[in-house]
């Protein structure tokens, strides 16, 4: 009886053994089906709730055709592409298929806390029938190196008041407000492309936060047919962007922002540059109700300032 009772609970042991879920911190996943999975979608399962160390997902070189969500229970993850020209994530929603909207056309809409993202393409490629986000965001401390963001009309939404994202040696490209929406963003090493005479931002700022967007030494660029470009126009009262150490192409106009067809936005905004220079960097002829930071002011932009509470969680450079 008592070697019975012994044989039984070693078959239990075995069977929990085998039922229990290994999780890893490194998974890889490829197109040509030799990591442990083919698509993202498959990865997002395999990856454990709120956890409290590092998973590092490697993404081989290849396109993506996925509408993805990175749900709010995962955390700490890095997702490091192959190569950001060849790993490419893209889905093709656009506002005006069935109704849909501005914010259910993401590829990628991120919920999660303290994710990290490196050499990646993140595309929306719909055809110019309407807005067609390519990066929706939600979660806070949440970082893009040496990704490509390619879109038209609002390829970066930018949700969530209050949230934090760091954007560093990015390039993002689109044709009307295609960064948007009212989280604080710092553009670091940027190049921002215009692909059609519109606006770059459309903040919406709430009052009691000091930063929206600060872009830092970025360089603004466009199509050869582009020449009318302005840095922003304000999605709702009191957007706050800054533009620091900025080269600015002759694309941007010599105004360089708009009111949004609303007089009284002029008392809200708070729009201003520092230090910028190029064709398009014209401090002397800009809007009267934007203006120049003062030198100080433009040195208090560091991410601990912009980013409040704490900057522990940003990679160094």
């Amino acid at each position: 009886m008592k070697r019975n009772c012994l044989f039984l609970a070693l078959l239990l042991c075995i069977a929990c053994s085998a039922g229990a879920r290994e999780y890893r911190d490194t998974l890889r996943v490829a197109r040509d089906g030799s990591g442990d999975f083919r698509t993202l979608t498959e990865v997002m399962e395999e990856i454990r709730a709120y956890m409290d160390y590092r998973v590092t997902v490697y993404i081989g070189k290849g396109v993506y055709k996925e509408k993805l969500v990175i749900p709010s229970w995962l955390t700490n993850v890095h997702f490091v592409g192959e190569d950001p020209e060849q790993t490419i994530i893209t889905y093709d929603d656009h506002a005006n298929i069935n109704k849909m909207g501005t914010f259910r056309t993401y590829t990628l809409k991120v919920e999660g806390n303290d994710i990290t993202f490196r050499n990646l393409t993140i595309e929306n490629n719909a055809a110019q029938l309407g807005q067609a986000v390519a990066l929706h965001t939600e979660g806070d401390r949440l970082v893009f190196i040496n990704c490509r963001l390619l879109g038209n009309q609002d390829t970066v939404f930018t949700g969530s008041a209050g949230r934090r994202l760091l954007f560093r040696d990015c390039y993002i490209e689109g044709t009307t407000d295609f960064i948007f929406g009212p989280a604080t963003a710092l553009f670091e090493n940027c190049r921002i492309h215009s692909k059609r005479n519109s606006y770059i931002t459309a903040a919406s700022t709430p009052a009691h936060i000091a930063y929206g967007y600060v872009f830092k030494e970025c360089l603004l660029t466009a199509d050869p047919s582009v020449d009318k470009v302005y840095l922003g126009r304000p999605w709702r009262p009191y957007a706050a962007t800054f533009f620091i150490d900025c080269e600015m192409g002759d694309h941007i106009i010599p105004a360089g922002w708009d009111n949004w067809r609303n007089p009284e936005n002029e008392k809200t905004a708070r729009y201003a540059e520092y230090n910028s220079t190029g064709p398009g960097a014209n401090a002397k002829e800009r809007v009267g109700w934007s203006r120049q930071l003062t030198r100080k002011e433009a040195e208090a932009c560091t991410p601990e300032n912009v980013f409040r509470e704490c900057s522990d969680w940003l990679p160094a450079k």
